[in-house]
This record gives C-alpha cells, structure tokens and sequence, in this order.
C-alpha cells in the first residue's frame, strides 16, 4: 500500500510539472528569491538504508524573476552557438523536443544539466543538449535569484539546429 501511494506523489507531481510548466528546485538549492520564500518540501523520502524511493522535487512558481532568467540563459545559448540557431520558424514536425533542467549555482556555472523529458526515438540528441549547455557555462550570473534551476524547452532539428522555447519564433503551418 505504501509504495502505491509513493507512486501516486511521485506521478501527481510529475504532472504537475508538465502541466505548469514551472521551473523546479532541487533540495538544499534555494527557490526563487520572491516575497514568500518558504522552504521546500519534497514527498516520498528514502527511509534510511533504502534506495528504492526517488525523492521527488515540489515545483516553483513561474515568479517574474524566474521567466525573466529563462531569456537571459537562453540568450547566453544563442550567443554561444549563434550558427545552430535554427533561422526562422520551426518545421511542423520537429525532430525532438527535450526539456532540460539546468542546476546552476549562483554565479551561474552549470552544475548539473538533467532532463524531464527525452525522445525515446532520439536517443542521440539530450547527451548533445548537455554538452552544449556545459560548454556554454557559466551562464549569467542570476543575481538575487541565486542557484536554481534553469529549465528550457530543447526545439531540436534534424539538421542539429534548434531553438528553445523561451526564444522560438513559432512553427509553421507546413
């Protein structure tokens, strides 16, 4: 019974994710700096000596600072890579779209790169993602926001050009 209702947290929690669209915290991480900053709380903890629970991250809010800092890590990746920026809209079907969770601390170094979601058809493309990221750190400083991490949506092209979804321009109809 008590792993059906870990499994509940852990999937309720994940759709939350999905549908909010909000960027998340690891714990020991601070959340956004906001007028209500209280702390994090996290569902289904390991019980000592057991490794089979995942400990699940409670979602932040989209505060303005937090939207804010998604153009500016974005705009740090375009000027990175400003000849794999995908010109234009994006075709109809793109190749693969990646959400990528970028841990970073609070002058901006990557520390982690992870991902929420993964195209099992390209299983190729998230570990270039994570490179890309990794050889664009540090990105910005996020000020007073300080270590959190930085989510984005991957808009990933077959040709290896992409856009993130904080900057696309649309898709095309055809």
């Amino acid at each position: 019974m008590m792993t059906s209702t870990r499994t509940y947290a852990l999937v309720l929690s994940a759709l939350v994710a999905v549908l909010a669209g909000c960027t998340s915290t690891k714990s020991g991480a601070p959340a956004e700096a906001s007028a209500s900053s209280s702390e994090e709380k996290t569902v289904g903890e390991a019980a000592p000596g057991r490794s089979d629970v995942a400990e699940v991250r409670l979602i932040t809010a989209q505060t303005p600072a937090v939207r804010a800092y998604r153009k500016i890590g974005s705009g740090a990746i375009y000027k990175a890579y400003p000849t794999r920026i995908h010109k234009g809209k994006i075709p109809p079907l793109v190749y693969a779209v990646v959400v990528v969770e970028t841990d970073i601390d609070a002058t901006g170094k990557v520390v982690n790169v992870g991902f929420s979601r993964t195209p099992s058809h390209a299983p190729e493309v998230p570990p270039m993602i994570a490179e890309l990221i990794q050889k664009a750190s540090p990105l910005p400083s996020p000020g007073r926001l300080g270590a959190h991490t930085y989510v984005d949506t991957w808009l990933w092209d077959k040709s290896g050009s992409f856009q993130l979804d904080s900057r696309t321009l649309g898709q095309r109809s055809r």
